[in-house]
């Protein structure tokens, strides 16, 4: 955790899936002054909290029931109502986010910004309704946009399995082709195993 530790975040944004699970679980063991900690979502499927494709509910069970930082859950599925959130923390423009944590799909998108989506070129919002992400779990979804994504200090992508090679290799050649690619942070960490790293 000592990249955590120096870049010595006050505002995240999580990600969801399986494979931040185990740092989430890391990070709640880890000394931190949590209460200092804003916590927002990259992006969340519109289901309950204790529905099993949630990234709340995992992100709550590895690491915010463990912690007392704010946090900023996007369940209520409601892309104007988590830009106010988005603005009472940041203030106006786009929110600038201390540390971004991203993953990438087997088809290269990160958050719920998919290819061929009309969400990709949406500049003028933070937050979005994804009505059709157009991959299973089918669940409508929100996410941040790019404009938020780009603003970050540090976007840290965490990447896992052989099924993520080939994306990850687009994403390490700024191959736009793939929506994860398309992140331009202040700084980009890639995090990889080595059954992702390309060969």
């Amino acid at each position: 955790m000592r990249l955590f530790e120096e870049i010595s975040p006050r505002t995240i944004a999580l990600s969801g899936g399986s494979t931040p699970k185990p740092v989430y679980e890391r990070l709640a063991e880890t000394p931190y002054p949590w209460r200092e900690v804003d916590v927002f979502f990259g992006d969340e499927r519109c289901v309950p909290p204790d529905h099993p494709d949630s990234n709340y509910g995992m992100a709550h069970e590895a690491l915010l029931s463990k912690v007392q930082a704010r946090v900023h859950s996007m369940i209520e599925c409601d892309a104007d109502a988590y830009t106010r959130e988005l603005e009472a923390t940041f203030g106006a423009g786009a929110p600038r986010f201390d540390l971004l944590l991203l993953g990438i799909g087997d088809d290269g998108h990160t958050c719920s910004l998919f290819s061929g989506r009309p969400e990709l070129d949406v500049t003028d919002r933070w937050v979005v309704y994804v009505p059709e992400p157009g991959m299973p779990p089918p669940h409508p979804r929100l996410t941040l946009t790019f404009p938020v994504l780009d603003a970050a200090h540090v976007a840290l992508f965490l990447v896992q399995g052989e099924e993520k090679r080939d994306p990850l290799r687009k994403l390490m050649e700024g191959d736009e082709s793939i929506p994860a690619a398309r992140v331009h942070s202040e700084r980009v960490i890639v995090l990889a195993d080595p059954k992702a790293a390309p060969g």
